[in-house]
């Protein structure tokens, strides 16, 4: 897949500093299962920015030509209604390939307009249901961008959340129910001064991340230098990130192949169950996520199994908004066990092999210490 950039959409590859914002997306884009991820942080750090730019390097896909949900021809278990029927009267789906968008959801959005909509009247009258597509079915395999998610309604908050762990929309209407498929990468981005989520919302999202502006004077030149070359149409910009661009959508469709054979051992999940345990996460939500973030991460950097470092840098933003202490909230990132993981580690039963070492050393000659209470001996006269 090559990519082009155009002069709508920022180089991901040319955004300055964030690394953890742009690995958390990654991650996101290789396996949807991670359940999305939550930036949170001041206006303009390149949030949606990224979000936008991510969408240009993934693969494209097929899609059943006048699907509503752009359903994948390949997948029979994951069609909508209409096209299984289609597929049983036809034998055949017409397809073609698009590139994967950015959905965003509005603030204002109602219910209706987020899962969809049922006529009622329709559906009495001729006995078919018809369904009035919503923000979920234009989601459907694509990246779903709820800005100021902080700002929706919670219920609202819970039923995207909701679709994005089942991967299907349900919606029921006087008795008449209907259902497709949503799959899609949640991508939610919050300011905190202008308000929280729940804590059940906040731990719905697989992934969260915290930036804030770059304060080092050097990269800010470099970010007003690069937004300058981008919006001038600067060659030379345009084609080194064109080919940094190009490398990493390689990158992310041969980690996207590849994810399905990284292999978790037992040692893995059992090192991923005690980092949660010290993180005094509540649930057992953070575990899964983990498990889908080392797997993705090791499919990113091309290994066979996760390495510690795989897992930690996971875990790091898996609890994010996870982990707690006694006096509620924190910001944990397991880094501390990661630390201490890579002292030398002290030997077992140390009392006991101190003992032994006692008994095998040669008795002292120097004089036992006086007592605080004695005296030392007269000198002996000439």
């Amino acid at each position: 897949m090559s990519v082009t950039l155009d002069r709508h959409s920022f180089p991901f590859t040319a955004i300055v500093g964030q690394e953890s914002m742009k690995l958390a997306l990654i991650l996101n884009a290789v396996v949807p299962t991670i359940g999305g991820v939550l930036i949170r942080g001041e206006k303009g750090t390149g949030k949606s920015t990224a979000v936008r730019a991510l969408a240009r390097l993934l693969p494209e896909h097929d899609v059943v030509e006048g699907c509503h949900f752009g359903c994948d021809p390949a997948d029979g278990e994951a069609l909508c209604a209409d096209c299984r029927a289609r597929l049983k009267s036809a034998g055949t789906l017409p397809h073609h390939v698009r590139r994967m968008r950015v959905v965003e959801l509005p603030i204002n959005s109602s219910e209706d307009r987020v899962v969809g909509t049922i006529d009622i009247e329709a559906a009495l009258r001729t006995g078919r249901r018809r369904f009035e597509p919503g923000v979920l079915a234009e989601a459907n395999r694509n990246i779903l961008y709820v800005d100021e998610v902080n700002l929706l309604d919670d219920h609202l908050v819970d039923v995207l959340l909701d679709a994005a762990a089942m991967g299907i929309n349900v919606i029921e209407r006087e008795g008449v129910s209907y259902s497709h498929p949503s799959r899609f990468i949640l991508v939610g981005t919050m300011n905190p001064e202008e308000g929280e989520l729940r804590p059940q919302l906040l731990d719905r999202f697989g992934l969260c991340v915290d930036v804030e502006g770059i304060r080092d004077p050097d990269e800010r030149v470099l970010i007003a230098e690069r937004d300058a070359a981008f919006k001038r149409g600067d060659h030379e910009f345009t084609n080194e990130f064109a080919a940094a661009d190009n490398n990493l959508s390689r990158a992310l469709a041969e980690a996207i192949g590849r994810v399905k054979d990284v292999r978790i051992t037992a040692g893995h999940a059992r090192l991923i169950s005690s980092i949660c345990v010290e993180a005094e996460v509540l649930g057992h939500r953070a575990d899964v996520v983990i498990d889908h973030a080392a797997r993705a991460l090791a499919a990113y950097r091309r290994h066979v199994s996760p390495s510690r470092e795989d897992i930690y840098d996971a875990a790091s933003l898996a609890l994010a908004h996870r982990a707690t202490t006694k006096t509620g909230p924190r910001r944990s990132t397991g880094r501390s066990r990661r630390d201490r993981s890579r002292r030398s580690p002290k030997p077992a039963n140390r009392s006991l092999r101190t003992a032994r070492r006692a008994q095998r050393r040669p008795p002292s000659k120097r004089p036992a210490p006086l007592k605080p209470d004695s005296s030392p001996p007269a000198p002996t006269p000439a």
